[in-house]
């Protein structure tokens, strides 16, 4: 992955609103994405068509956008984290992939799309998801410099994709049906499975940028509470938005009688709680100065999402 690319970022000094931020700074993860995968003839068509369909799918790229962010909040130039940024998009891919599966969510419908399985049929869309799995982790290795970084960046995404993160909260939130779940077991869930991506992505910033003990601290705290108010106006997103806007079936949590936030809390009280933990998110970046404005314009934003 070529250096230097600096200029092509928007850097602090330029702040706007997220959506123009994000408008000028994708077009770059997207490029990145695409080259990352084209494959060569080793990779059979069907599969290679099938990860594409799924990973170039039009999307915020809110994650990718975070671990760029986070090597900016933390003195680093951005061109360097893009590897570990289009990483993360790839376990994030995958995790949609087989999420969809009828196995999972079983859901017909991602970002406005029919859904990875139903265009290429449930065998190739797991391999798909595995496939993306795989590759995350070679980007890292081979492209995050130097050796050392990479391997604490592939330390720090396989522990937030395993069993104890990501896919432990995917098992529980399998069994989340159950009668009696409270505020804690709920965001349990979420803390593993939305939190822990939303927080490696600030720390693999962090670690290509080699952010001090400080702003690492003040990254974590800032996803903890990012990681929550996203699930919660994810989850009110299901209660009270549009599937034009949103991208796929709304209402489906509660009518399947998921534990939500709403569904537990009430809709005013979850806003209300989404509201607060964006404060406290807002209030965690003061350590990062100026450096942590972008951040702070993204974690505004996650309140005023529509899909």
């Amino acid at each position: 992955m070529a250096r230097g690319g600096q200029a092509a970022l928007i850097m602090v000094g330029t702040l706007i609103n997220f959506t123009n931020y994000a408008a000028q700074v994708r077009p770059r993860i997207e490029a990145a994405l695409e080259r990352y995968t084209q494959f060569d003839a080793g990779c059979p068509a069907p599969l290679a068509e099938a990860i594409r369909y799924s990973l170039l799918a039009p999307g915020k790229r809110l994650r990718p956008l975070l671990v760029l962010m986070s090597a900016e909040a933390c003195g680093g130039d951005p061109e360097e984290a893009l590897p570990a940024a289009c990483a993360v998009e790839m376990i994030h891919a995958y995790s949609l992939i087989h999420d969809d599966l009828p196995a999972m969510d079983d859901d017909d419908l991602r970002r406005g799309r029919p859904t990875c399985h139903k265009v290429y049929g449930e065998g190739i869309a797991i391999l798909a998801g595995d496939a993306l799995q795989a590759l995350a982790f070679e980007i890292v290795a081979r492209d995050i410099r130097p050796a050392a970084t990479a391997a604490r960046c592939c330390a720090a995404l396989g522990c937030a994709a395993g069993p104890t993160a990501l896919v432990g909260g995917q098992a529980d939130d399998l069994a989340g049906h159950f009668a009696g779940a409270g505020l804690r077991e709920l965001e349990s869930i979420h803390a593993r499975k939305t939190g822990a991506m939303l927080n490696v992505c600030l720390e693999l910033g962090g670690l290509v940028a080699g952010a001090d003990d400080e702003q690492a601290t003040a990254l974590a705290q800032f996803g903890r509470r990012l990681g929550l108010a996203f699930q919660i106006t994810d989850d009110l997103l299901d209660v009270r938005g549009s599937a034009a806007a949103v991208g796929k079936r709304v209402g489906k949590d509660s009518a399947g009688g998921k534990l939500t936030f709403p569904g537990l809390l009430g809709i005013d009280e979850s806003a209300r709680r989404a509201e607060q933990l964006v404060a406290e998110a807002r209030a965690a970046l003061a350590p990062l100065g100026a450096r942590g404005q972008h951040l702070d314009v993204l974690v505004q934003y996650v309140l005023e999402r529509d899909r």
